[in-house]
């Protein structure tokens, strides 16, 4: 098991056995959210790179991404509400990137709400390039539809 930081913060790969903890946090932070089910099959697909970190036994963060040929996507990202803007993030795509670099992958894709500053600027600041929008992409019952950025980096 990996050595936590000074913060005793941990990221370790992501299983099946994580669904629930992964589903309690998307929950908190995404509507409509994915359940345990959901993550459980997702994270038992043989293209499956995911990461969670931990403090002590909490989950506060997950990346769950997926490989195919020689493209990466990451699927979904979540940090905790109280645990943002500490480098979790960042330390979650890097090790994704590393992850996917080591399954093939020579680019990495993604997809974000127009309206998340705050992620767009972490996109950008890792060096991801914008290459369009989806209209619309994002639906829920209670608010208006919201573009997605597309964003892809050369691995």
């Amino acid at each position: 098991m990996p050595a936590p930081d000074t913060c005793g913060l941990i990221l370790l790969r992501a299983t099946p056995a994580d669904a629930q903890d992964c589903a309690k946090l998307h929950a908190d932070l995404f509507a409509p959210a994915w359940d345990a089910r959901s993550f459980a099959s997702l994270l038992g697909q043989p293209a499956a790179v995911a990461f969670v970190a931990r403090q002590g036994a909490q989950t506060v963060a997950f990346i769950l991404g997926q490989v195919a040929a020689d493209e990466a996507e990451i699927v979904t990202l979540g940090v905790r509400a109280d645990r943002r803007r500490q480098g979790i993030a960042t330390r979650l795509i890097e090790a994704l990137i590393g992850a996917a670099r080591g399954a093939g992958a020579r680019a990495l894709f993604l997809d974000v709400a127009a309206g998340n500053t705050a992620a767009l600027a972490l996109y950008r600041r890792l060096r991801f390039e914008e290459r369009g929008r989806r209209r619309a992409y994002y639906v829920t019952a209670t608010a208006a539809p919201v573009d997605a950025v597309t964003f892809a980096l050369a691995l």
